[in-house]
């Protein structure tokens, strides 16, 4: 059942989105070599919780930290560790924030030092293909069309998207219908209604679609160990507009690549 969000929760939502967008951007100020990934998850819970925040992840299903650290060939679901950022890697921060009852979600992936063209490319694709997905989250369009232009967009490039893991709604809970997949077909899925908040995501590949589950429960990395890009942003969708509630403002001013 999807739950439609009054125009007072949307800008609850919002609220939070600012808090999370900023404490992303905090955490981007640490992106780079020599910073063990625990010290970014620290730097994250800190800020969002001195701004009356709680980190939407920590504790969820039994998730151990505020982030979900995914480096390299992971895809989502990663551990903060101690593993100790190494140039040439990618890194993807994925973060949410409850506020007043509410859950935000984004996630960025961050380039540290000189990574291969290939693997900027694929980082640069990402990132597009996830404002090409938002273009299609309008009123009257169906889920489908999201996921339709993600893959069109990346496919033409020679990446491949990421079947098993998706999008989703979000509101009083992190993770609430619909699913939100990076693939499809135009005019498929529930229609898109005023009051639907979303969160889009797509999880875009080097390599094989392939994915694999580590012995720790959580951890999904390629089947073939290439690299894999994550970006993700909250949006609401009106009958008169689509809002995008979170923010990589922040990072963007703090980390450029």
């Amino acid at each position: 059942m999807i739950h439609y969000k009054t125009s007072e929760e949307v800008q609850i939502i919002k609220e939070g989105a600012q808090i999370l967008g900023k404490a992303h951007g905090e955490v981007a100020k640490y992106v780079k070599e020599g910073v063990k990934t625990s010290f970014l998850d620290k730097v994250a819970e800190e800020y969002i919780r001195d701004f009356s925040g709680v980190p939407s992840f920590k504790g969820y299903n039994g998730f151990p930290s505020s982030l979900c650290i995914s480096v390299n060939e992971v895809i989502v679901h990663g551990f903060p560790s101690n593993y100790v950022l190494k140039d040439g890697d990618i890194i993807s921060v994925d973060c949410g924030v409850f506020h007043q009852g509410f859950h935000s979600d984004s996630a960025y992936t961050y380039p540290v030092g000189e990574v291969s063209p290939q693997v900027l490319s694929l980082l640069k694709t990402t990132k597009a293909s996830l404002y090409l997905g938002i273009e299609s989250a309008v009123f009257g369009n169906r889920i489908g069309d999201i996921g339709f232009a993600i893959q069109k967009f990346v496919e033409a490039k020679g990446y491949t998207v990421v079947r098993e893991l998706v999008g989703h709604g979000l509101g009083k809970n992190l993770h609430e219908a619909p699913e939100v997949p990076n693939y499809g077909k135009k005019g498929s899925g529930p229609l898109m209604k005023d009051g639907l908040v979303i969160a889009i995501e797509p999880m875009i590949n080097l390599g094989t679609r392939n994915i694999v589950q580590e012995r720790d429960g959580w951890t999904i990395r390629t089947a073939d160990r290439k690299a894999s890009a994550h970006y993700e942003h909250t949006v609401a969708i009106f009958e008169d507009r689509t809002e995008i509630l979170t923010t990589h403002q922040y990072i963007e001013e703090n980390f450029k690549f």
